[in-house]
């Protein structure tokens, strides 16, 4: 099953645009766990308390890689397709470059890692983005207009009387997804430009970062971003989530906190 048909179908499942970040950071996990065990056994318990409300899971490559915890990366997202097989894994790389090192890219985050989706920067253009288009069943998320205050700083040039960003977005949608498998990357904290990108690429899902520490707003994301059938957003939330709680009940308060941010988003749906 495709990534595109896995993550629309746990939309409607699970009646949820909430994707749970998972950033296990240093420092913040609670008591008694350390380590590359202590960093699995935290996200494991993490995915099976909130699994029933979520469209997608995305852990982040280099919070794993700078604790030299890639197994426990390995084996969370092989828990993931076992306990939990319609939700989908985003893994979060960000990758971009050339020719063979792409290719080796590619093989890294759906043949080592079994990912559904990776994100990836198109900044070196389609060529660089190949590889991992041939992968037809694969979801290819392409940043767009980042949710980070120094996104601007290229993403909104101009570029013959359009912001590049727009212009990615046009590209992507126009000539990239021939697979109908690509995604775009848009954060929160700028909701009327990501409108301006919903209303350039259709349906194509939106990947939204951005909720809760950085500030974004939920009902402007809504309002600018859903289709009109509710869905078409993966909305990502981690510390929020993560870090819900310090103490031996951080997995219950995971849960907790998934639910509330699921039925906020729901209350400004227009359809699901």
């Amino acid at each position: 099953m495709s990534f595109i048909h896995t993550l629309s179908k746990a939309w409607h499942r699970n009646q949820s645009l909430v994707c749970v970040g998972l950033d296990p950071e240093p420092g913040r996990l609670p008591a008694g766990l350390s380590g590359e065990e202590g960093i699995f056994t935290f996200c494991r318990d993490i995915v099976d308390a909130t699994a029933g409300l979520v469209c997608a899971f995305k852990p982040q490559i280099a919070h794993f890689a700078a604790q030299r915890a890639e197994g426990a990366l390995e084996r969370l997202i092989r828990h993931i397709h076992d306990r939990h097989p319609g939700i989908p894994v985003i893994l979060d790389a960000k990758r971009g470059d050339i020719g063979s090192t792409a290719k080796h890219y590619s093989v890294e985050a759906f043949g080592r890692y079994d990912a559904d989706a990776v994100t990836l920067n198109p900044y070196l253009g389609k060529d660089s983005i190949d590889p991992f288009l041939a992968h037809a069943d694969k979801g290819v998320i392409l940043l767009c207009r980042t949710s980070n205050p120094g996104g601007a700083d290229f993403q909104a040039l101009d570029c013959g009387g359009e912001p590049l960003y727009i212009r990615v977005a046009q590209t992507i949608a126009r000539d990239w997804n021939g697979h109908g498998n690509c995604a775009l990357v848009t954060g929160a904290t700028w909701p009327e430009e990501l409108g301006r990108v919903r209303a350039v690429v259709g349906n194509m899902p939106l990947l939204v970062p951005g909720i809760g520490a950085q500030g974004g707003d939920v009902a402007a994301v809504m309002k600018h971003g859903q289709t009109p059938g509710g869905t078409g957003l993966m909305i990502s939330s981690s510390r929020a989530i993560l870090y819900a709680s310090s103490g031996p009940d951080f997995a219950d308060a995971a849960h907790r906190t998934a639910d509330e941010m699921r039925k906020l988003i729901n209350s400004f749906q227009t359809v699901l």
